[in-house]
């Protein structure tokens, strides 16, 4: 799933890919890309609830929703607005899907997806899957965990340390399809030549820590290599849940913008990262 559109002052290139990992046989996480020509590029991750009924149908429903609304929308309508119209729409699809057929009631899934339009970016979160911001080397969390433990953190219950062990780190507090009307976290920011994207489910950023995450999506040379190199490095350390990652860079430049990254090589992020490990 890659596609790269291109403008003469600004490109983008996206990939996503999703793996069973190591222990699992059906894989509930699901992924996609949409782009297209000039500067508009879409991608998204969701990892259906493995607690309820067919997490993997949650999944690639919220996935195919939000792609055919952004490809059946008029293209004058703004990519922010149209993000926030699809997910509404892929939540009451999945709402409705699982009222009418007895053996899907209860069916939810995460979600977090992108659309970078002209530099800027718009993003949309539900969930514990994650949105991280990579400039110049430095991996940036732009999501919060909607857990029972991670909320326990931001209200001072819990320290970070026990979060990542504790029973309620995978116990959500906000699912897609579960409620009518379902309550999103809106993030927006502007992005410059170098920068990237990585979207990833539970199942790799609880096995790599973020340092990893950064060199080896700043270290490869492209998305799609960057993706292979994400999810095998969670596979190679015993992923024991669905493996997803998907990966947004912006490899040309809006007008006037600097490029954060200039001077720093491959080299360098790799050995950064060995320094962290020894």
């Amino acid at each position: 799933m890659t596609d790269a559109p291109s403008h003469p002052d600004f490109a983008l290139e996206v990939h996503a890919l999703t793996d069973p990992g190591t222990r699992r046989e059906v894989d509930e996480d699901a992924c996609g890309t949409w782009s297209e020509v000039h500067e508009t590029a879409v991608v998204a991750v969701a990892d259906g609830v493995s607690s309820g009924p067919a997490g993997e149908v949650a999944s690639g429903m919220v996935i195919d929703v939000l792609l055919r609304a952004f490809r059946e929308d008029p293209p004058g309508l703004a990519a922010g607005a149209r993000l926030y119209r699809a997910v509404q729409q892929a939540n009451i699809e999945l709402y409705d899907r699982a009222v009418a057929v007895p053996e899907l009631r209860g069916m939810a899934t995460t979600l977090t997806a992108a659309v970078v339009e002209r530099g800027e970016l718009t993003a949309v979160h539900v969930g514990d899957s994650r949105l991280y911001h990579l400039r110049g080397g430095t991996l940036t969390q732009l999501t919060k965990d909607h857990t029972v433990a991670a909320e326990k953190v931001r209200y001072g219950l819990l320290g970070k340390d026990r979060a990542r062990t504790h029973p309620d780190r995978c116990v959500l507090t906000r699912s897609v399809g579960r409620e009518l009307i379902v309550s999103r976290d809106r993030i927006t920011r502007p992005l410059a030549q170098g920068d990237a994207l990585v979207l990833c489910t539970d199942g790799l950023y609880t096995v790599l820590e973020d340092a990893e995450i950064a060199a080896l999506a700043s270290g490869a040379a492209d998305a799609q290599a960057a993706c292979r190199a994400l999810v095998e490095a969670a596979n190679a350390r015993g992923a024991e849940d669905n493996v997803t990652a998907a990966v947004l860079r912006v490899v040309g430049a809006t007008p006037g913008a600097e490029d954060p990254s200039a001077g720093r090589s491959v080299a360098g992020a790799l050995r950064r990262l060995f320094r962290r490990a020894g």
